[in-house]
């Protein structure tokens, strides 16, 4: 009978994050089949999104991905950074999220995540890291800004053999 071996965490232990030492994701294009997909998903179909005719008549001149499409590409990108893996244990808040500028098919978005407060919680086994979470366009201009909270897990104890 084969032992089924035990997972290590790639990611991120509360001692391990540097205030003020920013993190940056890989980047993601954002397709017009991400708003379709998205707008359908949601139900979100407001004519900034899915209406041609409509976003003509505005300044950003074809339809913009969803504020919520945006913030869940980015949480996809700090996931696949590796720094959640196998260490977070939830996001515990989402204080300040403003949109900037519009997120239109075609442009490629990334995130740089800046820690900016650390608090352990009262069991001492976990902590709150909250982050300053900046995402940028491929012109390297902001179009969110957040600050977010995650909860991690400690470094376990060494057990003194």
């Amino acid at each position: 009978m084969s032992q089924i071996e035990e997972r290590q965490p790639r990611g991120m232990y509360f001692e391990d994050f540097e205030i003020g030492k920013t993190i940056v994701t890989s980047r993601r294009t954002v397709t017009l089949t991400d708003i379709v997909n998205f707008a359908c998903l949601s139900g979100d179909h407001n004519a900034p999104h899915v209406d041609h005719e409509f976003c003509k008549t505005q300044p950003y001149g074809e339809p913009i991905a969803h504020g919520p499409l945006v913030l869940a590409i980015v949480g996809g990108l700090q996931c696949l950074s590796g720094i959640n893996d196998g260490t977070i244990i939830a996001m515990t808040g989402l204080d300040n999220w403003r949109m900037h500028l519009p997120v239109k098919s075609g442009d490629t978005i990334h995130a740089l995540i800046t820690p900016v407060e650390k608090k352990l919680t009262s069991s001492g086994t976990k902590g709150i890291v909250t982050c300053e979470r900046i995402v940028k366009n491929q012109r390297g201009e902001m179009v969110h800004s957040m600050t977010i909270s995650n909860m991690y897990k400690c470094r376990p104890v060494a057990v003194a053999g």
